[in-house]
């Protein structure tokens, strides 16, 4: 039995395939491609997998991980041909490969917020204003007894640092955020913030994940 880890990019429409299904989706293709995969033990046996830091729907990305455990020797390049031609449309493996790192290791992500606008010079006006404050409060879900309510919470400081420009008519803005098991800002409620507080319709828009990193600024692999 041997463990590797998979990264996958999930693009175009697969960005609107919920984590759910994500890890469903790999079950029928590991079936389809007939990987022999190590179970779980019991009543109820199912395939060992771990996703690392798994995205919210409607973001891209080009950097997802699963981890999974193998009975056989198939080799990695293999094992990467075999899924990549049974993957539904927007998932595409990349790379398969041992000895990587544990996902408490996870300390940023980089995304790419791409957002167009009637007045683009207006809203890149308003996007740093908002960007620029001490504190910027999102509204969060959350409980007060049985009653689901609006909560304020201050997501400027999982903001690490961020450039915005303009590009082919398109606002492009980079972010570096606070990623992993403690301290971890969904890109798109950072996103539904920016566009209540700038108050301004969009045209068009997308985020990608491009990239994870540990503390030290390497690479998360």
């Amino acid at each position: 039995m041997r463990e590797v880890r998979i990264r996958f990019a999930k693009t175009g429409r697969a960005k609107y395939i919920s984590h759910l299904d994500i890890n469903r989706a790999f079950q029928r293709a590991f079936s389809r491609a007939e990987i022999n995969l190590r179970y779980t033990e019991g009543f109820n046996p199912h395939p060992y997998m771990s996703f690392s830091l798994p995205l919210s729907l409607g973001v891209e990305s080009l950097c997802e991980n699963v981890d999974i455990r193998l009975n056989d020797g198939i080799t990695n390049e293999e094992l990467k041909e075999r899924l990549n031609s049974v993957m539904p449309e927007g998932l595409t493996i990349k790379d398969v490969y041992e000895d990587f790192s544990d996902s408490s290791e996870i300390a940023y992500s980089d995304y790419v917020f791409k957002l167009e606008f009637l007045d683009n010079e207006e809203a890149i006006k308003r996007l740093k204003d908002v960007l620029e404050q001490d504190e910027i409060l999102a509204l969060k879900k959350g409980k007060q007894g049985k009653r689901r309510v609006f909560k304020e919470t201050d997501i400027k400081q999982f903001i690490d640092k961020y450039s915005i420009s303009i590009r082919e008519n398109q606002i492009v803005i980079y972010f570096r955020l606070l990623a992993g098991p403690e301290k971890n800002l969904n890109p798109s409620l950072l996103f539904d913030t920016l566009i209540r507080l700038i108050d301004m319709d969009f045209e068009w828009k997308s985020i990608e994940r491009i990239s994870l990193l540990k503390a030290d600024l390497s690479e998360y692999k």
